[in-house]
């Protein structure tokens, strides 16, 4: 049958047109209008307030100084400097501002729009990979993840084996430059699979996934030792070309970069410690969803976990229903140190104080929580001399909140500062709640 309406070619401009269209908005969308806080151009005293040092314990009615972005004072009756500004902060709790140790924002935004996610690279040993090149500060998810608290996060590329590098970030600035806080922290590695299903939805049989995860393993080893020949003929001084997929991994020989080793069966963790003992690495375990089976291995070898979300069901369906709200009690009773993560994506970072909450609920001392979002979270990622906890020459980087950080019932942030710069606490989320307030 003969079409009688416009001619193909005209439809097809006008369907590409409208694509263009839609991917427009949608990358428009991945952008904030709230402006970044200026920088701190005159002393801030905040007065009479409950200061959760974390460091040195819990202080009533007393008062913090910062300047130039930095703590200069903590203490009671400070004098004001001239020309500071002085905020009565009276029945208000300060704390230091939370550090997200393990996500994807400002890399991820709209899952179903491929233009808005850049969270991974092609191959299998990406050591070149930098994540904070991809970083985008303009993300709407910002806002509403600094809203609950957290300032800082570290931003974790995806893929399989060798991901690349993680950087670590404020939550507030203009550029990628501004918000930056280490370009490199550490190589990250996704753990091949340890188990075998026979499962409906698994199409290969047991024989072929178990084969499947020996090449895996031997493609793994394959990288390592590789990178290891080029770290020693570097060591050597012998001449041989700059391979920048290889110099990346050249801080883990020795040992100024930790490997963050995403893995959750027990069985991975196993397989992972050898390793890392025999290349000589620091590791620090990502997920850890049995860690807790394995806490005398981690306790005695060092290597702390980045544990999280709490907020999800057991990984075997005869776990106690309640066993992930219970594991960073078990970690804490056996020494191991952990800080909780909510889980790697980007939307999800906000609930993070209350996957601490959540466990506080179930055995872990409170105490123990708030340090495992701060200081704990600093001292994994190596900036414990930076942020983590309120003390005289750290960033001031904190929180002003009426109610209990870890409560998600409760707390209310009501004032936030990075580096000294005042936060526009302004975000999708409220303007939503301002809107249909009015309804």
């Amino acid at each position: 049958m003969k079409h009688t309406g416009r001619p193909l070619r005209e439809r097809l401009r006008t369907t590409g047109v409208a694509a263009a269209m839609l991917v427009a908005f949608a990358v428009s969308g991945a952008a904030h209008d709230y402006l970044p806080g200026p920088p701190q151009d005159r002393p801030i005293l905040l007065r009479n307030g409950k200061l959760f040092t974390v460091a040195n314990g819990v202080m009533d009615g007393a008062d913090l100084l910062f300047e130039s972005g930095r703590i200069t004072a903590i203490g009671r009756n400070l004098e004001a400097p001239e020309g500071a500004q002085v905020i009565d902060v009276t029945g208000l709790h300060v704390y230091p501002g939370l550090i997200a140790p393990h996500s994807t924002l400002g890399l991820s935004e709209i899952g179903a729009v491929r233009a808005t996610e850049d969270t991974q690279e092609r191959g299998l040993a990406k050591g070149e990979l930098k994540a904070y090149a991809a970083y985008n500060p303009d993300s709407e998810i910002i806002p509403t993840v600094r809203a609950n608290g957290i300032t800082t996060a570290l931003i974790v590329p995806g893929g399989q084996l060798v991901m690349g590098r993680s950087s670590l970030v404020n939550l507030d600035g203009w550029t990628v430059e501004d918000a930056l806080v280490r370009p490199v922290v550490g190589l990250h590695l996704s753990w091949p699979r340890a188990s075998t299903t026979s499962e409906w939805w698994m199409e290969e049989s047991v024989e072929e996934q178990k084969k499947a995860r020996q090449e895996e393993q031997a493609q793994l080893r394959g990288v390592f030792d590789q990178a290891r020949a080029y770290y020693l003929a570097k060591t050597a001084d012998y001449a041989i070309p700059v391979d920048s997929r290889w110099e990346g991994f050249l801080p883990l020989f020795d040992r100024t970069m930790p490997l963050f080793v995403h893995a959750d069966d027990y069985r991975q963790i196993d397989q992972a410690v050898a390793l890392c003992r025999e290349y000589g690495f620091r590791m620090i375990l990502v997920g850890g969803r049995e860690a807790w089976k394995m806490a005398p291995l981690l306790r005695d070898n060092g290597i702390p976990v980045i544990f999280g979300p709490t907020q999800r069901l057991p990984m075997r369906e005869d776990d106690d229903y309640d066993l992930n709200y219970k594991i960073p009690a078990l970690l804490h009773q056996a020494g191991v140190e952990f800080c909780f993560s909510a889980g790697g994506g980007a939307t999800g970072v906000r609930n993070l104080p209350f996957q601490a909450g959540q466990a506080v609920g179930f055995g872990l001392p409170w105490e123990a929580a708030l340090r495992s979002l701060t200081l704990t979270s600093a001292e994994i990622l190596g900036i414990e001399g930076e942020l983590g906890s309120l003390e005289v020459g750290k960033r001031a980087t904190l929180v002003v909140s009426d109610g209990d950080l870890l409560d998600p019932l409760r707390a209310r942030v009501r004032m936030e500062f990075i580096d000294g710069r005042a936060v526009d606490l302004s975000s999708k989320h409220t303007e939503l709640y301002q809107k249909y307030r009015a309804r």
